[in-house]
């Protein structure tokens, strides 16, 4: 019964922090592929800060996973979250088109 509770509890937080929409966004953008904070600052058209605060709380909940490439770090979606996080994902709109468009309006640090 305890484990159940804590699954209720673990889903409620997921949920609260899926229920942002620009948190939702950019799990929709990185199951794309691999972005940096500039590109979805650039994407989002929304301040660096903001996108990196966002990138937090998903990292801090397992959701997304980071890698370094030089001076940049790369976030994508953690392909370990729970069962119930992908079923939600599964059900995103397909980003690639705005990723492959800023992609090539700017420079290369899309990873």
């Amino acid at each position: 019964m305890e484990a159940d509770l804590m699954q209720v509890l673990f889903l409620s937080e997921v949920y609260k922090l899926l229920g942002d929409k620009t948190r939702l966004t950019i799990m929709a953008l990185l199951q794309v592929q691999s972005l940096c904070v500039r590109d979805l600052v650039e994407i989002l058209q929304t301040s660096q800060p903001s996108v990196s605060q966002h990138l937090a709380k998903l990292k801090t909940h397992g959701l997304v996973k980071e890698r370094r490439k030089g001076p940049w770090v790369f976030y994508s979606v953690n392909t370990e979250c729970p069962p119930a996080v992908k079923q939600i994902l599964s059900h995103l709109p397909d980003m690639s088109s705005i990723v492959k468009q800023k992609a090539a309006e700017s420079t290369p640090t899309f990873g």
